[in-house]
């Protein structure tokens, strides 16, 4: 029997995709929930499952084709695929999602973001007339993911209910949707003066879009301190060993920023405000986005509610959101919102900079490389582990006093790292 197989339905937000890639060709076989392509959004890249095992008959739109949800992208020849499932090498990355997803999974609720289900998922829900109320997501924010519904479907029928349902057939481990960057040109020969042109991916047009609406409607200033982080250092050196083996994550500096971060927001609230006309919102809340570098451009995932987050919890949700940037998993859901921002270009070597407001937020932290340099402390000269922080922020509603205020509130919780656990 043949299959239509279709664009699955988009994330709210988004209007349309790009077929960046097909995975599979015509005549291969495939294995039910296989990746057979990946769409690029303005936001995130999205899988399109195969919708059962069988042959890949024919594909009908091509790389780089602009698709809406519903739209038809190949027909499956519904069979058995005795093709090899996906290879182990890809395991590590659904390891670590599944990790994370455990590690939330006592909390969630019944039924949570039930509305936020993945193409394979609302299949399941689909083809079993579920009621998502009755399952517990494990997911991320109370998702619910294929193992959760597979473990339902388990249950219900070692219960007695619904017998002689045929049950689902195990899927093979996903592929994961490998960021779709655009090759970087071979060094032409020395002296050849050529030309090359290469389109912009859509992320990468959303990227430059949004960094000039920045500059055009924002009026940007930026403010600079400097931080002596021998305090941080020492605590680090001092509990590395045992908070890894506490919490199963690495203690690292991004949990200090964002807790001092948080600490100067709370005093001067109008940094985590926007601007809406000529109106000021002002957030009782604190969503702070971390700024993540994948090969296919900058992403901006967002810690909800981060002044409820312990450092461990901070640490292990900014390595997840790393790995899924960099498997090309970060949904439309974790970048979205956000009332403030933590770049770090210290990664790269950066000494200082001027980062850009992320809209419509009013102001962006930056951090910087970690250098020694000679400090005058207490009289005498030392060399101090130093780094440079900028505060970016409109000046539309941030008055300048208010900026420099905040930059000083955030050193002095990193020189005296005590003042974080005393809230002062």
């Amino acid at each position: 029997m043949s299959i239509e197989v279709k664009v699955p339905q988009l994330p709210e937000s988004v209007a349309d995709a790009t077929l960046v890639a097909w995975h599979k060709s015509p005549g291969d076989k495939v294995s039910r929930d296989e990746n057979l392509a990946d769409l690029e959004t303005d936001k995130v890249v999205l899988e399109v499952p195969a919708p059962a095992d069988g042959v890949l008959k024919e594909i009908r739109i091509s790389d780089g084709t602009t698709v809406t949800a519903g739209d038809i992208l190949a027909i499956l020849e519904e069979g058995e695929a005795s093709g090899e499932s996906a290879p182990s090498a890809e395991a590590p990355a659904a390891e670590v999602d599944a990790g994370a997803e455990e590690d939330e999974g006592d909390d969630a609720e019944p039924g949570k973001a039930a509305g936020r289900l993945s193409p394979a998922v609302r299949r399941l829900v689909d083809e079993h007339d579920l009621d998502t109320a009755e399952i517990r997501g494990s997911g991320r924010d109370g998702r619910i993911t294929k193992a959760d519904v597979m473990g339902f479907l388990e249950k219900r029928e070692a219960g007695g209910k619904e017998k002689g349902e045929r049950e689902p057939a195990a899927a093979a481990p996903a592929k994961p949707a490998q960021p779709a960057p655009v090759p970087a040109p071979p060094p032409a020969p020395r002296g050849a003066r050529e030309e090359r042109r290469v389109p912009m991916t859509r992320m990468r047009t959303r990227i430059a879009e949004r960094l000039v609406e920045a500059q055009a409607t924002a009026a940007m200033l930026t403010s600079f301190n400097e931080v002596d982080l021998g305090a941080v250092m020492d605590i680090r050196k001092r509990y590395r060993d045992s908070f890894e083996k506490k919490h199963g994550v690495r203690i690292g500096f991004m949990s200090f920023f964002a807790k001092a971060a948080i600490e100067a927001l709370r005093k001067f609230p109008v940094v985590n405000a926007s601007v809406e006309g000529s109106e000021i919102i002002y957030h009782d809340y604190y969503d702070i986005g971390i700024a993540v570098s994948t090969e296919r451009g900058l992403m901006v995932p967002v810690l909800r509610d981060a002044d409820l987050m312990s450092f461990a919890d901070i640490e292990r949700t900014i390595g997840e959101f790393a790995v899924k940037a960099r498997d090309g998993k970060i949904g439309v859901d974790d970048l979205t919102g956000g009332t403030f921002t933590i770049t770090n270009g210290g990664v790269f070597g950066s000494l200082m900079s001027t980062p850009i407001i992320n809209p419509p937020q009013s102001a962006i932290l930056g951090m910087h490389k970690i250098q020694d340099r000679p400090m005058v402390v207490n009289g005498e000269i030392r060399i101090r582990p130093m780094m440079y922080i900028a505060l970016t922020y409109d000046h539309r509603i941030i008055d300048g006093r208010e900026a420099v205020q905040f930059l000083v509130s955030v050193k002095e919780s990193l020189e005296d790292p005590a003042r974080l656990l005393i809230q002062l």
